[in-house]
């Protein structure tokens, strides 16, 4: 079983309140608009990150992080990047991509709105965590932990913070 800390759009910021879930998860993963490559660094000294660049992100962050990162955590196939829309509403740059081929787990940041989503046409979830950092429209700071058991996404808690 792997315990997976789910953020996005930190926009350079980190704390000691991510912090502290970060140390208590199996892997962070950072679906985009980093904005300081030290939010990275500080993830990735605790545990074992995978991230993607946000459309915010400058050069040194695109040559560290991909636009798109897709692996296997144990026997789920993961699909992250920043700019991915929604079940019914799948961005023009991956629609066609992700109907040829698609994820069990499509995440993505961007939006700044926690949406966790399940995609019956495409057999698979789709998850947003929001936004965790301080800059944007969002009212409440957000980020999402669950466990990856086998093929199973299970245990899913939305974390909140107080208002920005």
């Amino acid at each position: 079983m792997t315990t997976i800390l789910l953020l996005s759009d930190t926009h350079g910021h980190i704390d000691d309140a991510i912090l502290k879930y970060a140390k208590q998860v199996d892997e962070v993963w950072h679906a985009g608009d980093i904005g300081d490559l030290k939010v990275t660094d500080a993830l990735k000294a605790i545990k074992p990150l995978k991230a993607v660049y946000g459309n915010i992100d400058d050069s040194k962050t695109r040559l560290e992080y991909p636009e798109h990162n897709r692996f296997m955590c144990e026997d789920v196939d993961v699909w992250i990047t920043h700019i991915g829309g929604y079940p019914k509403a799948y961005n023009t740059r991956i629609r066609e991509a992700i109907k040829a081929n698609p994820p069990r787990l499509f995440i993505c940041g961007h939006s700044h709105i926690l949406k966790v989503i399940p995609d019956p046409q495409l057999n698979l979830l789709h998850m947003n965590p929001g936004a965790v950092g301080k800059h944007g429209f969002h009212k409440t700071r957000t980020m999402l932990r669950f466990t990856i058991n086998g093929s199973k996404i299970d245990n899913l808690e939305v974390i909140e913070f107080n208002k920005r």
